[in-house]
């Protein structure tokens, strides 16, 4: 019996789709404790700028590094204990899966598609102020009209990327290699699922530790006050990875997979659990909890295309390189420094853009349209892209059965 269950649930792959729901529904909890939505390169920004702090640079002179609130450290605010359980739960599904192998890039290409990728998407993500996540998956439900037009144009450069990235130059080239020279063909670890779970035990037993350790020195839990939240931070942070590895979780296969193959597993689970999410933050909103707005400008039209682009020449958005960066994949690894690189570009160039680039409306469908005509219209725009995803499909394949 116990067998079944660690097949079923730490070494088999979760549904996609229903993972992706379940992400959804505890991404509106995070919400409603936290006061703001799910969302990584805002502290990735962070982690460069400190990065930069290392080495003498005076990060006050420039505004964007300004905006991000470089307050604190990665263990004490409550995105970077939230981001670091990320990778803690990641870690631990790959090893109690026994997914973890040290992996190479295949050729020089994707290394080259590694870097450039990385540097669009995380450069393209903040100048958008937020990535697939805070723009897409955590930011549709929240009712800031900027995030269907980062969507849009994410759409738009995801479709462009799969052209450029399905051209013959990019493509994988077949290699044929002999292996196991000695005639005793491959050589098989038995013992290596066993290490690996034991491993996986060892950082879940940190990972717990350090919840409890969190919960005794802190003060009791209130939600007014964020310094009492870091244990919940790392849990939920803990859950997202777990989760988002389990599931194989990219928000990228969410409109590159529709593209290349026709598949919208990943789309309708997304679209689902934004729904849900959206019913969730609503009543919290409602409640006085706050939007996030941002100005809707060239500079998040220009930041999303990039942006859509940069993920699909990578090979995976900020939650994908990051879960297979921690199963040892070097590529995503490169992908990922690549992708704090491009967020430390844009924030240190920001002050040279023109104001006309970066500055715009902003746009609240609850205030602007009212309560419950703001939360029709979004729903109502929600049922318009699953339309337009089932549209595609059915135009997918019937091209192909025409060819």
């Amino acid at each position: 019996m116990l067998d079944y269950y660690r097949t079923k649930f730490l070494i088999n792959f979760w549904d996609t789709g229903k993972a992706i729901i379940l992400l959804g529904f505890l991404s509106a909890l995070y919400f409603g404790i936290f006061g703001g939505v799910w969302a990584v390169t805002g502290e990735m920004t962070r982690w460069g700028g400190e990065f930069l702090e290392l080495f003498g640079v005076n990060l006050e002179n420039f505004s964007y590094y300004q905006k991000q609130n470089l307050n604190g450290t990665p263990i004490t605010r409550t995105d970077g204990i939230m981001l670091i359980g990320m990778f803690l739960g990641a870690i631990v599904a790959a090893l109690w899966a026994n997914k973890v192998k040290f992996r190479l890039p295949a050729s020089k290409r994707r290394i080259f598609q590694a870097i450039v990728g990385g540097l669009l998407s995380g450069f393209g993500a903040r100048l958008a102020f937020g990535c697939n996540l805070a723009n897409f998956f955590t930011g549709l439900p929240y009712f800031s009209f900027h995030t269907w037009i980062f969507t849009i144009f994410m759409v738009i450069g995801i479709f462009v990327g799969v052209k450029v990235s399905n051209a013959k130059f990019f493509k994988p080239q077949a290699k044929l290699e002999k292996i196991g020279g000695n005639g005793l063909g491959i050589i098989v670890d038995k013992n290596r699922k066993n290490r690996h779970f034991i491993y996986g035990i060892i950082v879940f037993a940190f990972s717990v530790a350090w919840f409890l350790y969190l919960i005794t020195s802190n003060p009791a839990l209130n939600i007014k006050d964020k310094s009492s939240l870091l244990s919940i931070a790392l849990l939920f942070g803990f859950l997202f990875g777990f989760i988002i590895s389990r599931g194989q979780v990219c928000f990228t296969s969410c409109f590159r997979d529709l593209f290349l193959f026709g598949r919208d597993i990943a789309t309708k689970g997304a679209i689902i659990g934004m729904i849900i999410a959206t019913l969730i933050a609503f009543v919290f909103i409602i409640n006085g909890h706050q939007i996030k707005l941002v100005d809707i400008s060239i500079g998040v039209i220009l930041g999303a295309f990039l942006f859509g682009f940069g993920i699909v020449f990578a090979g995976g958005c900020e939650c994908g390189w990051a879960y297979r960066a921690c199963e040892g994949q070097t590529h995503f690894i490169i992908v990922g420094v690549a992708n704090i690189v491009g967020t430390m570009a844009l924030a240190l160039s920001y002050d040279l853009f023109p104001k006309w680039l970066v500055s715009g409306v902003k746009i609240n469908l609850l205030e602007t349209f009212g309560d419950l005509s703001g939360l029709c219209i979004n729903l109502i725009l929600f049922g318009i892209t699953i339309l337009l995803v089932l549209f595609y499909k059915q135009y997918f394949f019937a091209k192909r059965k025409i060819l």
